[in-house]
């Protein structure tokens, strides 16, 4: 018997709420109700047993990522497929685009299901996107995500190329080897942000410096894909140079991808302090001074 995920209404009685294990979506269509009846019925079914689909394959996906692969899942493939790019240059695994492509898969069975002027899957912070013509979508950004601190917002028009949303750092739910507060990607798809954020995230960095703790990644989860990798564990007080220089790393590489047409754009975030990468405006509504601001166009 196939296990169902949990699936609810949220008091909003606007946006569903599906959850299979990690997988936990937030999920909002706009359109006609019909419609939107349709494509959450679509969300709900195709959610059904992706889990187990992706746990069929989870030693390869745990593995690093090679120019090929075998494997079989629609799933699978998009994560190997948005990791890849970055796998010829260091240590990625199809783990580390996991949420961007489930979010775009279940938003793949609403649209199929249903036309809908605009529609939303939020896996975990890792967002697909659907904008139909005139539609916007704003992007909520902390400048300090374990505190209080500044509330900024992007805008993402229906003409720009972003349909895809992804932060990562080492607040998040998954391990890194950075330390970035958070790096946000805009990207074409969520699948693409995920792997990208991921590979930003980890160049923010200072190697070897002290007030930073590192722990091998399988000491603290067995079964990590990073092995026995170092990630960050806390992050003690840095200097103002110390924190420029570990967003400049992280810009560089973030600059490279944009480049090469990998992102659209990116916000690297670290002890309050950010840089953007690309052409996207911030805009602000500061709670408290900010010590240092820094906005990079590339």
């Amino acid at each position: 018997m196939t296990r169902l995920p949990q699936i609810a209404l949220l008091s909003d009685g606007r946006r569903l709420h599906l959850q299979d294990g990690p997988i936990d979506l937030i999920i909002e269509g706009r359109g006609p109700a019909d419609a939107v009846r349709a494509a959450y019925e679509a969300a709900a079914q195709r959610s059904t047993g992706l889990l187990d689909e992706l746990c069929a394959e989870l030693p390869q996906l745990r593995a690093a990522a090679a120019a090929r692969t075998s494997l079989r899942g629609v799933v699978a493939r998009r994560m190997h497929a948005a990791v890849a790019p970055f796998a010829v240059d260091g240590f990625i695994t199809p783990m580390a685009a996991v949420a961007g492509s489930v979010a775009e898969e279940i938003l793949g069975a609403m649209l199929g299901a249903a036309t809908l002027d605009q529609a939303y899957v939020n896996n975990g912070g890792d967002i697909a996107l659907h904008l139909g013509k005139g539609e916007h979508f704003s992007i909520g950004l902390m400048d300090r995500p374990d505190r209080d601190g500044v509330m900024r917002a992007m805008r993402v028009d229906a003409d720009d190329p972003v349909r895809g949303v992804a932060t990562s750092g080492r607040h998040g739910r998954s391990f890194s080897l950075g330390i970035a507060d958070a790096v946000t990607v805009l990207a074409a798809t969520a699948s693409q942000a995920d792997a990208a954020a991921t590979v930003i995230a980890n160049a923010v960095d200072l190697p070897g410096h002290p007030a930073i703790v590192r722990q091998p990644a399988c000491e603290l989860q067995p079964d990590s894909d990073l092995g026995a990798r170092l990630v960050t564990r806390h992050v003690g007080e840095l200097s103002q140079n110390e924190i420029a220089a570990a967003l400049d790393s992280g810009a560089e590489c973030a600059r490279q991808l944009f480049d090469r047409g990998l992102i659209e754009g990116a916000v690297l975030q670290l002890c309050g302090d950010m840089l953007v990468i690309g052409p996207k405006d911030i805009e602000q509504r500061r709670s408290r001074p900010l010590v240092l601001e820094n906005a990079v166009c590339a």
